[in-house]
């Protein structure tokens, strides 16, 4: 277990990713794979209010009510539940109005009291960020919310949420969560990993696995014959150099008799100042590998074999 951040949020060191949950697995299915994820160790689930408003047929919050009804049907102890405002089509944006609107909402859906950890899902300049903070920061002074966090946010925009939050002196962000794996790395690196490591913030990475492409699925540059929802976001990094990362995880996931998503989840864990990777799963056989990947310590040697072989793919 770990604490994320300077809060008091201590969690298994994998989240479950709930972006799937009314997209790629339906109720029965998420039901199963909360199930394996919270039986095998896991407690902390990651969603959204947006998810998945862009599936033909939904409306934004499937994800949320699904794992409410699950909460209401396994009552499970000791579960955090993290969650993010500004990409559901009703309330769209960072106004205080839209983000008290949507937390209430969010509280509904997930059948919760407390959220206990609320990221602004995507900076919205439109809006004051003097606005937002004071926003976020009256949720938490109201027990709406338990701890704040930020995701999708530059630098500069983190220091200064930061800066108004500790001159208001309001609840303080304790998380960043950042698109950050072993195929996309340089921008995190030199501008998120120092913001969190000076401010205590805990980073809890989206696309831990780049959309399939770190579980080797795809092992060769044409990746068409991948019948996926998601084989799309994978493709881009199938490409010679990609696939050699895929070799490398596989021989070090042989000499720990571990998978290469496993793996892949283990490198990203043992990154400065990163809490819990985030990764999807959307059948049942798919979560043991995730859960593996806490159990799994790479020496320094494989880690910085892996550092290597990754660093100049992308300059993303």
């Amino acid at each position: 277990m770990t604490l994320i951040g300077r809060s008091d949020l201590d969690v298994f060191p994998l989240a479950l990713g709930g972006n799937v949950f009314g997209w790629t697995a339906d109720r029965d299915a998420s039901f199963a794979i909360l199930d394996a994820f919270t039986e095998g160790g896991g407690d902390f689930i990651d969603t959204a209010d947006g998810y998945s408003a862009w599936v033909p047929g939904n409306s934004g919050g499937e994800s949320e009510t699904i794992i409410g009804e699950w909460l209401a049907s396994r009552t499970p102890r000791d579960v955090v539940i993290a969650t993010k405002v500004s990409t559901h089509p009703d309330f769209r944006g960072l106004s205080a109005k839209n983000v008290r609107a949507a937390a209430e909402a969010s509280l509904k859906r997930l059948g919760v009291d407390t959220i206990d950890l609320y990221y602004a899902h995507f900076d919205d300049e439109s809006v004051p960020l003097e606005e937002t903070v004071a926003a976020f920061g009256q949720l938490v002074t109201d027990g709406l919310v338990r701890h704040t966090a930020v995701s999708n946010y530059s630098a500069d925009r983190i220091r200064s949420w930061i800066s108004i939050a500790q001159d208001a002196g309001t609840a303080q962000p304790v998380a960043v969560q950042p698109h950050y794996n072993l195929v996309h790395r340089n921008d995190v690196e030199e501008s998120i990993l120092p913001v969190a490591e000076e401010f205590g913030l805990g980073l809890v990475p989206y696309y831990a696995l780049a959309s399939g492409f770190l579980t080797g699925k795809y092992r060769s540059e044409d990746t068409s014959a991948v019948a996926s929802a998601r084989a799309g976001g994978a493709a881009k990094y199938a490409t010679a150099h990609g696939l050699r990362i895929i070799d490398e995880l596989e021989r070090i996931g042989t000499a720990h008799g571990a998978s290469i998503a496993s793996v892949a989840l283990a490198w990203l864990r043992s990154q400065p100042t990163v809490v819990a990777p985030i990764a999807s799963a959307s059948r049942v056989e798919q979560v043991a590998d995730l859960l593996a990947s806490a159990r799994v310590q790479l020496s320094p040697e494989e880690i910085a074999s892996l550092s290597a072989v990754s660093a100049w793919s992308y300059a993303n």
